[in-house]
């Protein structure tokens, strides 16, 4: 309960009497000759009806000289009602206990009051004087029992922090020695730390928007807490002790670790200066404060990921390990929050593209080198993704690119080579109507164009993520490794009358869209538009009968993108884990993800290798339709869908287009072992969580849950439902144990109501807990 609360309850309190002995007093007197608690009464008054003030005439703010009183007492004033079970309560500003008792000297002012000291009664201490404020919260006896401080410096703060004060809970206050600084730092809004933080990224903003009896009180919180007077010394003062972290400090520097972006002009100000002389080997924590230091040791950094490039693939794996372990801990410093440490967080993938890449593929037969891809070789194409997507700066990008390039080019390339030594057409790869599905009731088959084996991957864990069962496969995708082969090849066209057989091989005709949509309906598949998916209705929609359904299109923005693919390729496959669990929820049993390829993609470039344009009919990246007769090194492969029809191939990982980054159509691990998802479950969250504990420290908020928290979030919102009303800059992920944390970095919020949630993957809401920002649950 708030101090205001006590305060009405002992002033209400001074009216208990013995009906036995005693009549019922018909006021209660309350005198403040100093005027202390005159800032405050209208704060008072507003959970204390029956209180009457002595002043001038203000009928509306129940106050008057000591006739309306009177005349208010007995009930005679329009518009002030009084209870006759609660006798009212007059406070006189400017008038003592004593200046009543003689009547005959009593001023005329207060004449019409004086006689209400024997019928009423005083609110006074039990050694008869006044209630001040200090006394009020410290005495034992009829008062709170607080521990406050007697000496002119903490009168005066509690003075000037008393409407505060007011509303301060009682609880927070017990246990505590209140002081001058503990007074001083409520009037500046309770969070000294912040405050702090403020005047330092805006000194001259801050100054002149405070008042001043609030500039001094930071003033002197700043003084005795700190060790800094912000009016005797200046910003650079301060930021020299907020470098070094020392006794409070430490909270300092930790408050602005937690919302750095808040203080722009703070931290230019650091860069500004020259940091200490931290001796040849300086431990990592004297460095973390200083952004030169760590743009010096990312400056370092892109020299030697530079420099790989002049390293064999061994050599440059183990350098890369070694380059992992000296920048690991930047890792862990503010800059890196703040986008300054893009190369230290991009050597994390690009040490897992060297220790996959350590183990060659080439090796075995086929099927050797499809299981040894399956079971850790995608990780390096995953890993590399992962790198590309820290790049956001052209040094950036070609320090990224050198060092992909130094590990991972000879390691596919060597791969691929590999596979094609060793590939036996008609015998290895994908034979026709392998892949093509069968019709089973209640099954809608996915089509993602280019879904590569590791995007499968994270598509799969994606599912999982919101509660749904994957099955994984893998496939060979149909040769040569392009949409107009492989789709086809994975769709289900081939019934009785699909394709007929001619004595010299097989006779075609052109798929256009109408055709192929025909072809499924006459195989007994329904073909949901891409319309009729965006509006589900169940009663437009057989369930029980199987459907086709195409969306997402990572080949395009592969070929238009390039590299950059990278850096969207999860959006894009969050939209697929969008529409698999859409269609899991109209009612389809389950849903079966198929594909036509995977692709190539290296930064750089893809290595050229000659194809003259007058032996071509069409010549794609990485395959070629050859002219009759025409002779060729490049190596020849049949055709999926007439083996009577041979394509020309380009050798390893080359292209026969200069200035590829992204490329698909011939014979490589990543172009042809293609995934298969069957995907079924509920399609709503599962709610496996809940929440243990909610503890807000300033402005962070933490939250404990139970239960399985891989992969969930943590926001805060005004309202739980909608994502657009989150407080944060973005939800945070849960570590292992449980626990979250996440700042709202809007200080004006604190106070106010809001909704801790538990996210799953997808941004369903799993849990949810109210909340008051910056206060208890």
């Amino acid at each position: 309960m708030s101090i205001t609360y006590h305060l009405v309850n002992c002033l209400r309190s001074a009216a208990a009497y013995n009906p036995d002995v005693q009549a019922a007093p018909a006021c209660i007197l309350w005198p403040d000759r100093e005027r202390l608690w005159e800032p405050v009464i209208a704060q008072v008054q507003a959970e204390l009806p029956e209180l009457l003030v002595l002043g001038d005439y203000a009928p509306e703010q129940r106050r008057g000289p000591a006739i309306w009183v009177r005349c208010a007492i007995a009930g005679t004033v329009e518009g002030i009602e009084l209870d006759d079970e609660t006798p009212p309560i007059l406070y006189l500003p400017g008038v003592g206990r004593q200046d009543l008792r003689a009547v005959s000297e009593c001023p005329e002012a207060l004449k019409p009051l004086a006689e209400l000291q024997y019928r009423g009664t005083l609110w006074s201490q039990v050694n008869a004087k006044d209630w001040t404020p200090r006394a009020f919260l410290s005495s034992q006896q009829g008062g709170l029992g607080l521990d406050v401080a007697g000496d002119a410096a903490t009168r005066q703060a509690l003075l000037a922090a008393l409407p505060r004060l007011l509303r301060e809970s009682l609880a927070d206050l017990q246990g505590r020695h209140l002081d001058a600084e503990a007074f001083n730092t409520l009037l500046t809004g309770g969070d000294p730390v912040r405050d702090l933080l403020d005047w330092l990224n805006q000194p001259d903003a801050m100054r002149s928007s405070w008042p001043e009896h609030e500039w001094q009180a930071f003033c002197q919180v700043c003084h005795s807490r700190y060790g800094i007077h912000p009016e005797k010394q200046s910003v650079l003062d301060a930021l020299e002790r907020f470098t070094q972290r020392q006794g409070n400090w430490k909270t300092v520097w930790a408050r602005f670790c937690e919302a750095p972006r808040r203080y722009p002009q703070l931290i230019e100000q650091l860069a500004q200066l020259t940091p200490p002389d931290l001796g040849l080997f300086p431990e990592p924590d004297d460095m973390a404060v200083w952004p030169q230091l760590n743009r010096q040791e990312e400056e370092r950094l892109y020299h030697d990921l530079c420099a790989l490039g002049q390293l064999p693939a061994h050599e440059a794996r183990e350098r890369l390990e070694a380059l992992e372990q000296e920048h690991s801990h930047r890792r862990g410093w503010v800059w890196a929050e703040l986008d300054e440490s893009p190369l230290a967080m991009a050597l994390v993938p690009l040490a897992e593209l060297a220790r996959v890449t350590r183990r060659s593929l080439a090796g075995g037969q086929t099927e050797d080198m499809r299981q040894a891809y399956l079971d850790e070789g995608w990780k390096a194409d995953d890993a590399l993704l992962r790198s590309l997507n820290q790049v956001n700066g052209q040094r950036e990008q070609e320090a990224i690119f050198t060092a992909i390039r130094a590990i991972y080019l000879r390691w596919a390339d060597e791969a691929a080579r590999h596979l094609q030594k060793v590939w036996q057409p008609g015998v290895d790869g994908l034979k026709r109507g392998e892949a093509s599905p069968h019709a089973q009731p209640g099954e809608c088959v996915l089509f993602v164009d280019g879904l590569r084996m590791d995007c499968g991957k994270r598509l799969s864990q994606r599912l999982v993520s919101r509660g749904l069962d994957v099955a994984e496969h893998s496939t060979w995708s149909a040769l040569p490794s392009v949409t107009g082969t492989g789709k086809y090849a994975v769709a289900p066209i081939l019934g009785n009358n699909a394709i007929q057989e001619e004595p010299d091989g097989y006779q075609f005709t052109p798929i256009t869209r109408h055709i192929f949509q025909k072809l499924l309906r006459d195989n007994g598949w329904q073909v949901l538009e891409r319309r009729q998916v965006e509006q589900l209705h169940k009663e437009t929609l057989d369930t029980s009968r199987p459907a086709w359904c195409e969306f997402g299109d990572i080949d395009h923005a592969g070929h238009e993108r390039g590299w950059k693919l990278a850096q969207h390729v999860d959006d894009m496959l969050a939209e697929v884990a969008e529409r698999i669990q859409a269609l899991l929820a109209q009612g389809w049993s389950q849903v079966r993800v198929v594909t036509d390829h995977g692709w190539l993609l290296l930064p750089g470039e893809l290595p050229k290798t000659e194809l003259p344009a007058s032996l071509v009919e069409t010549k794609w990246g990485r395959c070629a339709a050859l002219k009759t007769g025409a002779h060729t090194d490049a190596a020849r492969f049949p055709w999926y869908w007439n083996e009577q029809v041979h394509f020309a191939l380009a050798e390893s990982i080359h292209c026969f287009k200069a200035g590829e980054t992204y490329t698909h159509g011939g014979l490589s691990l990543q172009e042809c072992v293609t995934p298969e998802l069957v995907v079924t479950g509920s399609a709503g969250p599962k709610p496996s969580v809940l929440i243990d504990d909610l503890v807000w420290k300033g402005l962070r908020c933490t939250l404990v849950v139970e239960g399985d928290s891989d992969d969930l979030m943590l926001d805060v919102r005004r309202h739980a439902g909608d994502p657009a009303s989150s407080l944060v800059l973005s939800p945070k992920p849960f570590k292992v144990g449980g626990k979250a944390s996440v700042v709202v970095e809007d200080d004006d919020l604190e106070g106010e109501s809001a909704y801790a949630v538990v996210l799953d993957a997808a941004g369903q809401v799993l849990a949810q807990r109210s909340t008051t920002i910056g206060g208890s649950e």
